[in-house]
């Protein structure tokens, strides 16, 4: 179901929350501007789902009282956004709310999609460190899988790991994990 969204004035994250469930569109909070984003494809969807349980296993094999999670509303200072994947501390999803705080947020995964790809790659990974989560990854398609993984030092991301197609790459925050990124998209 697509929303029509008639609004008077800035947005807050209030007004975004209450708008009606809608599994077309995501919508996130950019400043005072609302942005809204046509729901992933399904390439997108396959490697969001196999990365998040690549997460989800090693976050249970090392008993890291985390939580992975996809497509979550996170509230930052300056907004709220949708990560593509979310790693909490365990406490910060104790509620059934319908977002978590960013200081709650321990990695955030952004897929980068056609449309998107100046906001996951420019914009989200700024307003993330903003909000001093510690660790950012960013998935790239094309023109081969390549998964980037940041972490905060000084309030900006620095490049620790690229893994590329076809190569097991070992990341050990925030929990360890061995990832190879052809296997995320592969038929």
């Amino acid at each position: 179901m697509s929303v029509a969204v008639d609004h008077t004035g800035p947005w807050t994250v209030a007004d975004v929350l209450a708008l009606p469930e809608d599994r077309t569109t995501r919508y996130e909070l950019l400043g005072e501007s609302l942005v809204m984003s046509p729901a992933p494809g399904i390439r997108h969807q396959r490697a969001s789902l196999r990365l998040a349980m690549i997460l989800h296993r090693a976050a249970a094999a090392s008993k890291a009282p985390v939580e992975v999670l996809e497509a979550i509303n996170v509230i930052l200072p300056s907004g709220l956004v949708v990560p593509d994947i979310v790693v909490t501390d365990a406490g910060a999803t104790a509620e059934d709310a319908v977002s978590v705080d960013a200081d709650g947020v321990q990695l955030v995964i952004e897929l980068v999609s056609p449309g998107n790809r100046m906001v996951d790659r420019k914009f989200k990974p700024m307003l993330y460190a903003e909000a001093a989560v510690p660790y950012f990854w960013r998935l790239e398609f094309d023109p081969a899988p390549m998964l980037v993984a940041y972490e905060l030092a000084g309030g900006r991301y620095e490049e620790r790991v690229t893994a590329l197609a076809g190569t097991t790459t070992h990341l050990d925050a925030p929990v360890p994990v061995a990832i190879d990124p052809a296997e995320l998209v592969r038929q």
